[in-house]
């Protein structure tokens, strides 16, 4: 017993929002790119992972995930939490993002070496008729389903009780309080952002950029079949920012935040008396009290400027470099105006991640904090 609580303490260290977040992003691209990236010694390192996309290298390593989650359960604690009825889907989309994401990447990578050897990609040899009758063959297997779920939800709704809590009460409110878990992405959001970008312009900007996506990647190969070659940076790009942001900000605010908002372990009891110092610091007083030993100008305007000349070249200098050296080849295939929208989409993306690492490591509030004007970054 004592061995096993020392791993659920190591996994309860790992799971620190900043040491489980570096892990999971390299976790994501050692597995993504598996001996492509980086120096030689790494790419040696990482090349074993791509045994992963063997069908059954991948059913050894979900069967061992899934025999250590059940096992977990042993844990009263674990259990509590991930046992909750509403928190037991949230679970399971684990597993089946994981599946999928494998699938997909399996698929591709597969047909990348059909190409290669000058073999048709696997679509194209299983295509046979491409004609599908609406009636029997839709409407039979959608019957079918319809008529397998329904048994499913039933036997659910049995074992699983629907969380109806009692009405509510403004002089007792839940601790913690969390929205929906299709809304916890955007609820953990506002711990880094300002209401107004975590709530709006955020949200508006990946319903755009999503649209967008047909306008920017004209590329017409992958069509109507799985590939990884010839998509590697469109393909990282939107899994990095569903996976390891979406799907992993759901993930820390259904398992990980726990009473008065505070981070708990897998296994760590969920304290409502824990008690963490929240630390507020501004960009500003980083640079002029602490870096120039300076007082704080009373100019808003002169206090943020350092801020400003940030998030400026961040957004305005950031995209030129990256057209003129990193995605040299893109910026030429897309043309000027296509690449800048795309590289602040981009680098929107990212900055929720820098923003995050930033609060936890130097727990800085703002870049900009400009309360006068109601504008903080």
């Amino acid at each position: 017993m004592a061995f096993v609580d020392q791993i659920k303490d190591i996994v309860n260290w790992l799971s620190s929002p900043p040491r489980f977040f570096l892990l999971s992003v390299i976790a994501f691209f050692a597995v993504l790119f598996p001996g492509e990236l980086g120096p030689a010694w790494l790419r040696r390192l990482t090349r074993p992972l791509a045994a992963i996309y063997r069908p059954r290298v991948a059913a050894v390593l979900f069967g061992f995930l899934g025999l250590l989650f059940f096992l977990s359960f042993r844990d009263p604690n674990f259990l509590l939490i991930v046992g909750k009825p509403d928190n037991v889907p949230i679970a399971a989309m684990i597993f089946l993002v994981g599946f999928f994401v494998w699938y997909s990447l399996q698929q591709g990578r597969l047909n990348d070496r059909l190409q290669e050897s000058g073999q048709p990609v696997v679509e194209k040899q299983e295509a046979g008729d491409p004609k599908v009758l609406v009636w029997p063959d839709l409407v039979y297997t959608e019957f079918l389903c319809m008529i397998l779920w329904t048994v499913f939800l039933i036997i659910w709704s049995i074992f699983l009780k629907a969380p109806i809590e009692e009405p509510a009460n403004p002089a007792k409110t839940p601790n913690p309080s969390k929205a929906p878990w299709y809304f916890l992405g955007l609820q953990e959001m506002l711990v880094y952002f300002d209401p107004w970008i975590a709530g709006v312009l955020l949200p508006g900007l990946i319903i755009l950029g999503l649209m967008a996506i047909p306008y920017f990647d004209t590329n017409p190969k992958g069509n109507g079949y799985y590939t990884f070659k010839e998509r590697r940076l469109e393909i990282a790009i939107f899994l990095f920012g569903f996976v390891v942001l979406w799907v992993w900000l759901i993930l820390i605010g259904t398992f990980l935040r726990g009473p008065n908002q505070n981070f708990f372990g897998p296994y760590e009891y969920w304290d409502a008396h824990k008690l963490v110092p929240l630390i507020n610091i501004e960009f500003s007083q980083l640079m002029w009290v602490k870096l120039l030993k300076m007082p704080l100008p009373s100019n808003p305007m002169a206090r943020e400027i350092f801020g400003l000349l940030v998030v400026g070249a961040y957004f305005l200098v950031l995209p030129r470099i990256m057209g003129r050296f990193w995605m040299k080849r893109h910026y030429e295939k897309m043309g000027p105006p296509r690449f800048y929208v795309m590289a602040f989409l981009l680098l929107t993306m990212l900055s929720l991640p820098i923003k995050m690492l930033l609060r936890w490591t130097m727990n800085l509030h703002f870049l900009v904090f400009m309360p006068e004007a109601f504008f903080n970054i």
